[in-house]
């Protein structure tokens, strides 16, 4: 043997190969299984054609647009304002195909018919596991359509272009694109969400009222996705707190004045923008009556907030992929990492959590679709959102960190995707309302909704006799419920009680008994500890994971 041959170190084995260019959706049996159970079975189709672009290309560019961030362009070359946001091409290529495949628009496109808010909720599910950077805009785009039908002369002239399947990322005026997107921004640095207390001031150009041009004076400490077509804004006008549509051109073509101080440095979320800006005489239009602000943004405020559900869900999906993908291939101490009893716990666990995330996220995306249709749907839409978002969204650092430690050392190097995963998942739990926001929205509807609060035991009750730990698990629900004195307190326990029942009760409706006992029997039952890995030793261990993430 030659000297050199003796100190060759670097030979490569027993590494798992990366989880690229796979199909999302055919390689998740429970995701199929929910579309059909919740009334989308109707656009299989269109669902699963998306799946091999989300484990795909979008995994491809996920990683190209978090490595190259967003630039802020104050002034063009010439010393102009422009107040202009770049984006690497990989960034917009994930616009396109969201904007294409229906993120935004298939619940509007497909209007009426029942289940297809299902089927969106489906793909926005898909497309938000691979890359949540795009997440933003495209959750506003899709949200926005109720508070801008309720003017009806904004309605017509935009709406037709905010739910076209066409992506249009040129710095031009809205109405020289095919397609538009929308951004929002609502909390000051005075209020965050105390949006009431919010300074920003509205002048009427010419006559007030509804539809009609306002001049706006203020600032908004997280503008978010500044490089959107338009924008919803609260401001006050002379009769209170006032909602409105900003464009970031005007009619003429000229740039609107949006002064962008600053891109926000960001835990996460790396390829989006979200910036601080300053309106200093900005152009906007007025979405219904002055003072209904709050009143007029809430439906979309319900709907993004599904998406933070959906979103977090995602993240959950793909960090639990990620994390059997590797333990099948990976060895140690003689066997493959999955086979280790242990091992098989943990990610027996992770899988249960995930399922649970899914099915409770397609449940609330069908009563906010049904809720067009059934009161009692509608109803319970209000208060089911909040309680998904509160608890789903919470859930998801720790079982995205749970995912890194089965890999070890490898999940927490930037190569690897759970790092970017990690980083994004506690964003979801902050925006759009941080959890103390989302329980005190739960209280309100019991107490001022009577309706909510049927609606919600009817739901948990429609399985009665199957548990005997979820009917407890409701009593326990519904006799807090009752006790006004303590509530408040106790709002997260009972939040995130409620949560983990509605859960169980999709998880009986799946008819997947095997899956629906496991969670009962370790998040209702007392068969559980406060870390993952932690089921009693009768659980279907092998078949959990084999089910959730079937082998190829």
């Amino acid at each position: 043997m030659r000297i050199a041959e003796r100190f060759l170190t670097h030979s490569v084995g027993n590494q798992a190969s990366p989880l690229l260019d796979y199909d999302a959706f055919a390689t998740d049996p429970a995701l199929q299984a929910a579309l059909e159970r919740e009334g989308a079975g109707w656009a299989r189709e269109q669902v699963a054609a998306f799946g091999p672009v989300a484990g795909g290309e979008l995994m491809h560019l996920g990683e190209d647009a978090n490595a190259n961030r967003p630039v802020f362009r104050p002034f063009d070359r010439y010393g102009h304002r422009i107040d202009r946001v770049d984006f690497h091409p990989s960034w917009h290529r994930i616009m396109q195909l969201g904007v294409e495949y229906g993120i935004p628009n298939f619940y509007w496109r497909h209007a009426g018919t029942p289940g297809a808010n299902v089927a969106r909720a489906a793909l926005a599910y898909l497309h938000m596991q691979p890359e949540q950077g795009n997440n933003c805009p495209l959750t506003m785009t899709y949200a926005c359509v109720p508070a801008l039908r309720k003017q009806p002369s904004l309605a017509r002239e935009w709406l037709p272009r905010i739910t076209a399947p066409r992506y249009d990322g040129r710095f031009v005026a809205a109405h020289a694109k095919a397609g538009n997107t929308i951004g929002m921004g609502m909390t000051e640095k005075q209020g965050g969400s105390d949006v009431r207390s919010n300074s920003t001031r509205a002048f009427p150009v010419g006559s007030p009222g509804p539809g009609e041009a306002y001049e706006l004076v203020g600032h908004k400490f997280f503008f978010s996705a500044p490089m959107s077509d338009a924008f919803l804004v609260l401001a006050q006008a002379e009769g209170g707190l006032s909602c409105f549509l900003l464009p970031r051109f005007l009619p003429d073509g000229t740039l609107n004045a949006i002064r962008i101080q600053r891109l926000k440095d960001k835990l996460g979320d790396w390829s989006n923008a979200s910036s601080e800006v300053e309106f200093t005489g900005t152009i906007a239009w007025l979405l219904g009556e002055e003072g209904r602000g709050v009143a007029t943004i809430l439906e979309m405020v319900a709907l993004t907030r599904q998406d933070c559900l959906i979103g977090s869900a995602g993240i959950m999906r793909q960090a639990l992929v990620q994390a059997i993908h590797h333990a099948r291939q990976r060895m140690a101490f003689g066997k493959r990492l999955v086979e280790h009893a242990l091992m098989a716990n943990v990610l027996a666990d992770l899988s249960l959590e995930s399922e649970a995330a899914m099915v409770l996220a397609m449940r609330v995306a069908r009563a906010i679709d049904a809720g067009e249709r059934d009161p009692a749907e509608a109803a319970l839409a209000r208060i089911a959102t909040a309680i998904g978002k509160y608890y789903v969204c919470k859930r998801c650092p720790p079982m995205v960190n749970e995912a890194q430690e089965c890999l070890g050392g490898l999940g927490y190097v930037e190569e690897n995707i759970l790092p970017r995963l990690y980083r994004q998942a506690p964003l979801n739990s902050i925006w759009e309302g941080s959890g103390n926001i989302q329980c005190l929205d739960v209280l309100r509807a019991l107490r001022r909704e009577p309706e909510t609060r049927d609606a919600l035991l009817r739901e948990l009750e429609s399985v009665a006799g199957e548990s005997r730990a979820l009917d407890s698990a409701v009593r326990w629900i519904a006799t807090t419920i009752d006790d006004g004195d303590t509530i408040e307190t106790r709002s997260r326990l009972l939040t995130e009680r409620i949560a983990q029942a509605l859960q169980a009760v999709q998880l009986i409706r799946s008819g997947r008994d095997r899956v629906a006992g496991a969670f009962i029997d370790s998040r209702l039952g007392g068969g559980h500890g406060q870390c993952f890995g932690t089921l009693p030793p009768a659980t279907p261990f092998e078949e959990l994971v084999a089910q959730t993430f079937p082998a190829s």
